[in-house]
């Protein structure tokens, strides 16, 4: 199914078609038709199937064909990241149209703050928001929400798990009763099912490919100790010939750790974290996106944050504690119908995620063999999250050989 086929605003089809839009995704072969006939809509689809044209697009073509120089459509979205790129999406598509937009998000500073409200007094088409910020502009006053037809919500499930249930419950009571409400969300748990009744009329429901990482990732697994991984991973990096990668971490101290040794090995690093400024991550990725810089570190906020395409590899430090945030994860690479390497160090207290991860995508990973040069790396115990107590002191002060730790003492 070709974009010609959906009957679009010819300028919007146009700016369509000049972004090298050709033929529909599946998600987007199966919402089009439904967002257009002005149903509410509660969709599942994976990471990288193009959900976000899927109701972009047709949220366009109604604002298009109805000349409103009023905001008539509001679009929520877990991240600042996320919320840059839909709004970067609707300049490209939008552009031969006279749409205007508005990303609104926190972390800059006052004049990052003043700008956004600048454009949101301009009464632009379209916000795209993150929660907490846009409450700040709903309670300042300056921000109405009189004309809202069409209310998105992308990553649903993630912004549930950050924790803006409320937030997005009281943004909502500053709408129009009266809207089509379209909720997006790679899972489908109890939690979004809720959600979904209290704000949704009358679903239509669409599920493409729940929670399978794309056909052209080869997905690859190291089981090895702690003291293992940086070496591990600075080989892989210098001699896998990759050219654009992204290196996942449990936790942000993980994060600056790794960027530190990374760089003393003369590797061409960025760090990607929540103690950066706002300018200073939008530089970051877009060094990243511009291929001057082959290798960014971060947490699961880059697992749906970052919309790059030729990602070659995408290394999992730490397996992730949920299963679905290894598919966003890996799902970075093998984009548009390209390929890519997924590699994922498995230590022995992880072997229980690697279960679920392989009982989720219905298939096990391969496991690689280690190099032999690493084989006979020490295994110097690290922090458990969760741990404490002065039995677990001195567990991680210990050190021994092979991948098996002495016994605690009782």
């Amino acid at each position: 199914m070709t974009f010609q086929d959906f009957n679009f605003n010819e300028q919007l089809l146009e700016g369509v078609l000049s972004m090298g839009y050709t033929k529909a995704t599946p998600i987007q072969e199966m919402t089009i038709p439904v967002i257009m006939n002005g149903d509410d809509l509660i969709a599942c689809a994976q990471t990288g199937t193009g959900k976000t044209a899927s109701y972009l697009l047709p949220v366009l073509n109604f604002i298009a064909n109805a000349n409103t120089h009023q905001t008539t459509a509001l679009v929520l979205a877990p991240t600042r990241e996320l919320a840059q790129q839909i709004d970067q999406q609707v300049e490209g598509l939008a552009y031969f149209t006279g749409i205007s937009s508005q990303a609104v998000f926190g972390g800059g500073d006052g004049m990052a703050y003043e700008q956004q409200r600048r454009g949101i007094q301009n009464s632009v088409n379209i916000i795209i928001a993150t929660p907490g910020r846009l409450i700040a502009h709903l309670t300042s006053g300056v921000l109405k929400f009189n004309h809202i037809t069409h209310l998105v919500l992308d990553e649903a499930d993630r912004m549930l798990d950050m924790g803006f249930s409320d937030d997005i419950m009281r943004i909502i009571s500053y709408l129009p009763k009266k809207r089509q409400t379209l909720l997006f969300s790679a899972t489908m748990p109890g939690r979004i099912r809720n959600l979904a009744k209290a704000i949704l009329t009358d679903p239509q429901q669409i599920n493409i490919a729940i929670s399978q990482p794309a056909a052209g990732i080869d997905q690859q697994v190291y089981r090895l100790h702690d003291g293992q991984k940086t070496p591990l991973l600075k080989m892989l990096l210098k001699d896998g010939g990759y050219l654009s990668s992204i290196i996942f971490a449990s936790r942000k101290e993980i994060v600056k750790s790794l960027y530190k040794e990374l760089k003393q090995a003369h590797l061409n690093v960025a760090a990607f974290h929540s103690d950066l400024q706002q300018n200073e991550r939008e530089e970051i990725l877009l060094r990243f996106k511009n291929k001057q810089l082959p290798v960014i570190i971060g947490t699961d906020a880059l697992s749906r944050g970052i919309d790059v395409e030729g990602i070659d590899l995408v290394i999992n430090y730490d397996v992730p504690g949920d299963a679905e945030d290894y598919v966003h994860r890996i799902g970075r690479t093998a984009r548009a119908a390209t390929t890519g390497t997924a590699i994922t160090f498995v230590n022995d207290r992880d072997l229980k995620k690697l279960k679920s991860i392989e009982q989720l995508i219905s298939r096990e990973v391969a496991q690689k063999e280690l190099p032999e040069e690493l084989k006979g790396i020490e295994h110097v115990a690290q922090e458990r999250p969760h741990g404490g107590g002065r039995n677990d002191q001195r567990r991680r002060l210990s050190r021994y050989k092979g991948n098996k730790p002495r016994p605690a003492a009782n």
